[in-house]
């Protein structure tokens, strides 16, 4: 299993507890609409799409922080031959409007950003977007295994997690992710009869009748 599988798989293992519960709680689903800045979708009350609306307008994370997230969503989830990466669909954008909408991730991912950049300092004298390919990596592989993080990093680990559930849970609802999944919907069936050795096994050699 590559780097992208394991450590997306870690995230939808995750995110498909409490994380996708909140994502998908009443008004919930229109969260990606509005980070886009959509129109009012259909069965949006109007007082929920005014609040989308203007969630959406409201900047939480600063450049700097964005682009860190950015480098790390697409850690979490690079480009590969099926799809492109958590930046590709959006998943930065996401994740501005989750932090909004649930104001209790706040402190956790503005905190964890501020941790990586910390951490990349102490061990490489750059901020973390700063730091070569290989030392971002360096470090996320301290954080993204919680039962093989020292002591230590484990408010890295905590962070981490919480970035990887928001990530998986962007990318997999986005038309990208939906993609990626090979999710294509319901779709009607087409009978062509029984099988001709179905018929055969049951005594029809020539069909019915």
């Amino acid at each position: 299993m590559n780097r992208r599988d394991s450590i997306k798989a870690l995230g939808l293992a995750a995110a498909g507890g409490a994380l996708l519960i909140d994502s998908c709680r009443p008004g919930a689903e229109t969260n990606k609409e509005a980070a886009a800045g959509g129109g009012k979708l259909p069965g949006v009350q109007e007082f929920e799409h005014e609040r989308n609306q203007r969630l959406a307008g409201e900047q939480f994370f600063t450049e700097h922080e964005l682009a860190t997230l950015t480098v790390l969503t697409d850690i979490i989830i690079p480009a590969d031959d099926v799809s492109g990466s958590a930046s590709d669909a959006g998943v930065p954008a996401f994740i501005e409007f989750m932090v909004k909408d649930i104001p209790s991730y706040q402190t956790p991912m503005r905190g964890g950003l501020k941790w990586l950049d910390v951490q990349s300092q102490r061990r490489y004298g750059s901020v973390f977007v700063d730091c070569s390919e290989a030392q971002q990596l360096q470090l996320v592989d301290d954080i993204a295994y919680p039962s093989k993080a020292r002591p230590e990093m484990q408010q890295g680990v905590a962070f981490f997690s919480l970035a990887r559930n928001l990530t998986a849970s962007g990318f997999f609802t986005s038309e990208m992710g939906v993609k990626d999944i090979g999710y294509v919907g319901n779709r009607p069936g087409i009978w062509d009869g029984v099988p001709q050795d179905v018929l055969q096994a049951h005594g029809f050699a020539d069909g019915w009748g």
